[in-house]
């Protein structure tokens, strides 16, 4: 039995942002994925392992280990691995790097969703957070809106300069809220859990990507935000139930649940799009195990050919 091993650096550069949103495109046009999560915790460390299985595509199980004293020894904090199984006999046919997966499914989450909801002539972004993800945005966003000019904010300015520094050509802003009203587009990935995009400053024709929130306590937007944008989302499985970003509005009845335009899973009937030059469009980034099972698919197919 031969096992792939696939590590991050020899294989990041076989790797392509658009070809990777027409991979997870693919997949959701293959019966709905089997997902399930599992959690085990030795406080304050826990291990999260998210499983998936798509007939046609296989199966895959993503452990993570969250070890928060990792950070005071240098070490990072969040670890773990992807094991791909083949979906005829079940065997295992690669191990994928946990960071490499993880990168490139959130991103191109995110991006699939700005290429069918953001207007073409988007060329103004603003992302808001200046950790990990924040830099897979920018390249992310790059490669599916050539010539857009880039802005960060973050509530510490030295590390929003840090990113700038990486990606010659990205602005720095002060102010939050002119930053979201001279946006196109508006991707989020903080840590936050009191909302920081307010409704108010949002305008027509803008998209808004929201993909630091997975806990029920944690919201990057309010109430007037959600309310007057049309809602769309990766998974109402993995979002709607689970996430403040959308269960705070909808128990309180600020929203209801038919007010979800679309998931990726209505693509092939037409629903995830926008519709008009006007609209205000919002997506949460809820990933999920699916996702992280047809991010590996790819990346394991790019590897075996190069």
């Amino acid at each position: 039995m031969n096992i792939e091993i696939v590590p991050f650096a020899e294989c990041e550069p076989l790797l392509d942002w658009l070809e990777l949103t027409k991979a997870l495109e693919a997949g959701h046009r293959l019966a709905r994925a089997e997902i399930g999560d599992s959690f085990l915790y030795r406080d304050p460390d826990t291990l999260l392992s998210r499983a998936a299985w798509i007939s046609g595509l296989g199966l895959a199980v993503k452990s993570a280990t969250i070890f928060p004293g990792n950070t005071s020894q240098g070490k990072p904090s969040v670890n773990g691995g992807v094991c791909l199984y083949s979906d005829t006999d079940g065997m295992l046919e690669a191990l994928l790097d946990f960071h490499l997966v993880t990168k490139w499914k959130t991103a191109g989450d995110s991006l699939l969703a700005a290429l069918r909801l953001a207007r073409k002539d988007s060329r103004n972004i603003l992302i808001v957070g200046a950790g990990t993800v924040a830099r897979s945005l920018r390249e992310a966003y790059a490669a599916g809106f050539p010539g857009a000019r880039f802005t960060v904010w973050n509530r510490s300015r030295a590390a929003a300069e840090r990113l700038a520094a990486d990606w010659p050509g990205t602005e720095v802003a002060d102010d939050l809220e002119t930053a979201v009203r001279a946006a196109d587009i508006v991707t989020a990935a903080t840590m936050t859990k009191d909302p920081l995009i307010r409704g108010e400053w949002l305008h027509p024709g803008q998209h808004v990507d929201l993909i630091g929130a997975y806990r029920p306590d944690m919201r990057e937007a309010d109430d007037a935000a959600i309310s007057r944008a049309l809602v769309f989302v990766d998974s109402r499985e993995t979002t709607l139930d689970h996430i403040g970003e959308l269960k705070t509005p909808l128990e309180a009845g600020t929203i209801t649940r038919d007010a979800i335009i679309a998931d990726f899973y209505d693509i092939p009937k037409g629903l995830f799009t926008r519709t008009s030059d006007d609209e205000i469009t919002l997506f949460k980034n809820g990933g999920g195990a699916h996702l992280d099972l047809m991010t590996s698919r790819y990346i394991l197919q790019r590897w075996q050919a190069r």
